[in-house]
């Protein structure tokens, strides 16, 4: 705007923070840095989240799920993510205003539910079946670049040995056209599709991928069966039962990576079964993180987080 109008960018922007703005008079630019409370805008359904407005500056953020990422989304930002400060900041809403809340999505980190049962008191946990489904296939990941690592070290073997006896070396080329090292680093994206959604090069590839390393198609299995467990199910009792056969399936595996995942959601199987209820999610929470990264990238970062959180809640609160 400047450049267009043949002004100074930085003058224009002073003015703008120092006169144009009522950042001067906003009523809650005292404590803007450590807390920021909206409780006209809390909501019957509610998610909470952590995000980073620069570096290592985490903000705890409750955000309202009607509001669908618009204006009234934002009902407290948060310095931190310790539970106790993040407690006594909310509790500043009266408990007769609090108690209406009736559902709050978050991910499984013990914090977030301590601040959910002490500031909500009748609101119903959810554990967000993304985070589940993510545990899984970072899981299988990991077991395929383990492999990897594997196939790199072989390959350097015989490379020092083909120089030791003087000869030349020629690695062992698949049926697609790759090397073995090739086909575990290019397999990275189809293991996060579905069967039906691989292009005809990743079908042939993971053809390959899964005749010589069958522990991974038994992996990829149990990740897209936890995935199914969420997406085909609307019965609690069911989706119960269903969690504790793909369970004794994990513990025949003896994947040590699946079986903390197992155990993960054996202690926390209460919250991820109440998806099933309304089968809510925390992506509006995620959708809301990823527009703040978006207006910190636009303002090539955060100098000043008073500013910065006046923009953003002028926007979103």
């Amino acid at each position: 705007m400047a450049t267009f109008y043949g002004v100074n960018g930085k003058l224009l922007q002073k003015q703008y923070k120092d006169f144009l703005s009522d950042f001067k008079t906003w009523k809650q630019k005292s404590h803007a840095k450590d807390w920021l409370l909206y409780p006209e805008n809390l909501g019957e359904y509610l998610s909470i989240d952590e995000t980073a407005l620069s570096y290592d500056e985490l903000y705890t953020i409750v955000t309202n799920k009607k509001a669908k990422g618009r204006k009234g989304s934002i009902v407290a930002v948060v310095k931190g993510t310790k539970a106790e400060s993040v407690i006594e900041v909310l509790n500043k809403i009266p408990l007769k205003i609090r108690s209406k809340v009736k559902e709050m999505t978050l991910d499984m980190a013990p914090n977030m539910e301590l601040i959910v049962k002490k500031s909500f008191p009748n609101a119903t946990l959810v554990t967000d079946r993304f985070h589940v489904q993510k545990l899984a296939i970072e899981a299988l990941q990991e077991i395929r670049i383990k492999h990897r690592w594997e196939a790199i070290d072989q390959e350097n073997d015989l490379l020092e040995k083909a120089k030791t006896q003087k000869r030349k070396y020629n690695p062992e080329i698949l049926a697609n056209g790759e090397t073995k090292k090739q086909l575990l680093a290019r397999s990275r994206y189809l293991l996060y599709k579905r069967e039906n959604k691989w292009t005809y090069n990743q079908k042939e590839r993971a053809k390959i991928l899964f005749e010589i390393y069958p522990d991974l198609k038994l992996a990829y299995q149990l990740s897209i069966e936890l995935a199914n467990i969420f997406q085909n199910t609307t019965n609690k009792l069911y989706a119960y039962t269903k969690l504790a056969k793909w369970h004794e399936k994990v513990s025949q595996s003896n994947f040590k990576s699946f079986n903390t995942i197992s155990r993960t959601i054996t202690n926390h199987y209460k919250t991820i079964l109440n998806y099933f209820d309304n089968r809510s999610t925390n992506a509006s929470a995620e959708s809301f993180n990823a527009k703040i990264k978006a207006f910190r990238s636009k303002f090539r970062g955060v100098r000043n987080i008073e500013f910065f959180l006046f923009r953003l809640t002028n926007l979103y609160a």
